[in-house]
Order: C-alpha cells, then sequence, then structure tokens
C-alpha cells in the first residue's frame, strides 16, 4: 500500500512517473500556458501561479488520499514531459465522478501522437488496479477526440454526457482491476 504523502515511482519502457517537485513548475507552466494542452481543460492559458497552486495540489493529495499525480519524466532526456494522475477534486454536483478516483493527463504538445499518453496511462492504471482495486472514472470535453480514443483503449466505458457551461463533457468508466 501506498505510504500516505508520498507517490510511488512507476516505471515503464521510456517513462518515469515520479512525485512532482518545484523544479518541474517551469516546464509544467509551459505546458499550461499552451493552446493546445488548455484548449479542452479550461479553456484557457493558466499562470505560472495557477500552475504552481495545481502542483501544490497535487502534493496535497497525496497527503490524504492513497492516490495522486504524477510528474511524467522521459527517461531518455529526463525532461518532464506531462502530468497523469488520480484525483478526487470533490466536484460538487457530478454524481457521475463520485466513489471513484478521477483519471486525468495532459502531455505537452511535442510529444503528442508518440504514445506517451497511453504508457503514462497504462503504467498508473496497472498500479491502481494493483494498489487501489477501485473503478476509475473520467470526464473528457466531447470535442477532445484524442482523449476520447484514449480512455477507450485502456478499457474506459461512456456512462454519461452531461452539458457544462457552453461544452459537453463526455463521463467515462473504467472497472477495478480491467485486464
Amino acid at each position: 500500500m501506498t505510504e500516505l504523502g508520498n507517490a510511488p515511482i512507476l516505471r515503464s519502457d521510456r517513462l518515469l512517473l515520479r512525485q512532482h517537485r518545484e523544479e518541474d513548475l517551469a516546464a509544467a507552466a509551459a505546458m499550461w500556458s499552451d493552446q493546445t494542452v488548455v484548449r479542452h481543460i479550461g479553456g484557457r492559458p493558466f499562470t505560472r501561479e495557477e500552475v504552481w497552486h495545481r502542483i501544490l495540489r497535487y502534493l496535497g493529495h497525496w497527503m490524504i488520499r492513497p492516490y495522486g499525480y504524477w510528474a511524467v519524466i522521459d527517461r531518455a532526456s529526463s525532461r518532464f514531459i506531462g502530468e497523469v494522475g488520480l484525483a478526487d477534486w470533490q466536484r460538487e454536483g457530478i454524481e457521475d465522478l463520485k466513489g471513484a478516483p478521477e483519471a486525468g493527463w495532459a502531455m505537452m504538445p511535442a510529444v503528442h501522437g508518440r504514445g506517451f499518453a497511453f504508457e503514462a496511462l497504462q503504467t498508473m492504471l496497472t498500479w491502481a488496479d494493483a494498489e487501489l482495486s477501485s473503478a476509475v472514472v473520467c470526464m473528457i470535453d466531447s470535442e477532445n477526440a484524442a482523449s476520447i480514443r484514449l480512455a477507450l483503449r485502456l478499457g474506459f466505458e461512456e456512462t454519461s454526457k452531461r452539458a457544462q457551461q457552453d461544452r459537453v463533457s463526455l463521463f467515462f468508466r473504467r472497472p477495478a482491476s480491467h485486464t
């Protein structure tokens, strides 16, 4: 079982998933300020301060839940290339997300289309199957075709859709110990 406060280090062929560090701020801020990344996640670039708060929330998650977010590091270059994780965001009024960790991911545009998101999420979900024995849920903007394809490939099934502000969100669920 994961000790609260510490993200386990996970490895795949090409990636290292580790707890966020202060030195990740510049790369994370660059990622979250890119319109390609935020187009389906909030719709506007995040400031450096907002990204700092995001990292602090990621670290705090590990303090009270047996899961959280990881920085995704390319093992070949040792560079930050994205983030994947599980969260309990305590979203108000969204029953589809209650009672299970919510998966999320974002990758630097330079690595889009190279299979890194799939590899990182597959590594994280394998860990979750072993450690949490819980279903995993996610919410994806209906126009985010790449993330929808990725979720389906990883065993998520669409459970519902809901209009939120000017967008439509799709909700997905992946059963515990998916194989």
